[in-house]
C-alpha cells in the first residue's frame, strides 16, 4: 500500500480523532474507503543553492560554450603553427562557479592576468606548469619535454608571454562577434593566493581546455567573472549570435570582392549623337577641316563603361581639363553632382 494518504482517508482520520473527542462510537472505514482513491508520483524537482545563484541562463551558457570551442579551435592552429608539432585544444567543461570554489580546483599552475578591454575588470588564464614548459621547450628547440619546475626564469617568461599573445589574438577572433576586445597581458603569477580577480562568493564562468602535445597531456582554464560580462549578456542569445555571424560572412564576402575588383581597369568612354557621313565624304577628312555634328550644346552627353550607358551628363572643365559631369542617370534618373 502506498505511504501517502488520500483524500478520503485524511478525512476519515479527522472524523475519527473528532468522535474519540466527544465519546461517540467510530465508524471504521471499509475496505473500499481504505482503498486510496488516486496515488500521486514522483513529484520532479531541481536542487537549487540561494548561496550561489545562477547569473547566466542555458542559452547564454551555450553561446557561451560555442564562443570557447571556437577559441579552442584557433588557439589549436595558432599554436601548432608557432611550435611546429600537432597541438590541439579540445573543451572539456564550461560552468559557472564561485571564485574560490575555482580556485580550489587548481592545484600546480601559472597564471595569466590579463584586461579585455572596453571591459571592465580581469580574466585569467590558467595554465598547468607541464604544458607551459613544453611550449617553452619547443620555442628553445627542444623536443618539447616538461620541466619539473613551478617558477620561470628570466628567459623563459618572455617566451610564455609570446605564446599567451598568440591565444589572445585567438581570443580577439572568437569574441568578434559578441565585443571587439583588445586582450593586454597584466602580469604573471605562479600562486593563487596572488590572483585575487573577484571576490571569493562571486560567479565566474569557468572554461576548462585539455591541451594535447604529442606525449605531453594537460589542461589550460579561462576564468572570467561575471562582472566583466555582465555588460554584453544581452548579447549572448542564440538569435543575436546567429545574426551576428551571418553579418560577419557578409562584411567578409564585401569585403573579398571589392579586394578584388578595385585594381581592375575598365574602359570609359563619352557618346555623342550619332552623325551620318558618306564613305567617299570620311575618306576625305584632312587635318584642319571641320565636320558639323548633330549633337546640339544642351543635349546630354552618355558615358559608357565597358560599352555600356550608365550616366549622362554635360561636357565641362576642370582647371585646364576637359572634364565630363554626371548629371542623371538612367536608372533612377537621380541628379548628382560627380565630375569625371
Amino acid at each position: 500500500m502506498s505511504d501517502v494518504l488520500s483524500k478520503a482517508e485524511i478525512e476519515s482520520l479527522i472524523g475519527t480523532l473528532s468522535s474519540e473527542a466527544e465519546g461517540t462510537p467510530v465508524r471504521r472505514p471499509t475496505q473500499s474507503e481504505s482503498r486510496p482513491q488516486r496515488t500521486r508520483g514522483v513529484v520532479a524537482y531541481e536542487v537549487y543553492d540561494f548561496r550561489r545563484p545562477d547569473k547566466f541562463s542555458k542559452e547564454q551558457l551555450r553561446t557561451l560554450q560555442m564562443i570557447n570551442e571556437g577559441f579552442g579551435r584557433l588557439a589549436g592552429s595558432s599554436l601548432a603553427a608557432n611550435l611546429r608539432m600537432p597541438v590541439s585544444f579540445e573543451l572539456v567543461t564550461l560552468e559557472q562557479v564561485p571564485y574560490e570554489e575555482y580556485l580550489r580546483g587548481i592545484s600546480s599552475s601559472a597564471f595569466i592576468l590579463l584586461s579585455l578591454p572596453p571591459l571592465q575588470g580581469q580574466a585569467v588564464l590558467e595554465i598547468e606548469f607541464p604544458v607551459a614548459f613544453s611550449m617553452v621547450d619547443r620555442l628553445l628547440g627542444g623536443p618539447g619535454r616538461p620541466f619539473a619546475r613551478q617558477i620561470f626564469t628570466d628567459i623563459e617568461a618572455p617566451l610564455v608571454r609570446e605564446l599567451v599573445s598568440h591565444l589572445c589574438q585567438c581570443l580577439v577572433a572568437a569574441w568578434e562577434g559578441l565585443a571587439a576586445i583588445e586582450p593586454k597581458v597584466d602580469g604573471i603569477e605562479v600562486s593563487s593566493q596572488f590572483v585575487q580577480i573577484s571576490p571569493p562568493s562571486d560567479i565566474v564562468i569557468s572554461s576548462l581546455f585539455e591541451v594535447r602535445m604529442e606525449d605531453t597531456r594537460g589542461a589550460l582554464s579561462l576564468c572570467i567573472p561575471y562582472t566583466m560580462l555582465k555588460g554584453v549578456t544581452s548579447r549572448l542569445s542564440g538569435n543575436r549570435w546567429i545574426a551576428a555571424g551571418n553579418r560577419k560572412q557578409a562584411r567578409k564576402a564585401d569585403s573579398a570582392l571589392d579586394s578584388m575588383i578595385r585594381g581592375v581597369d575598365v574602359s570609359c568612354a563619352i557618346r555623342m549623337t550619332p552623325t551620318p557621313i558618306r564613305f567617299e565624304d570620311f575618306t576625305k577628312i584632312q587635318v584642319g577641316q571641320v565636320i558639323p555634328l548633330n549633337h546640339k550644346v544642351d543635349q546630354d552627353l552618355i558615358l559608357l563603361v565597358q560599352g555600356i550607358p550608365l550616366h549622362f551628363g554635360k561636357m565641362a572643365l576642370d582647371g585646364s581639363n576637359l572634364a565630363f559631369t554626371v548629371t542623371t542617370t538612367p536608372e533612377t534618373g537621380a541628379t548628382t553632382e560627380t565630375t569625371l
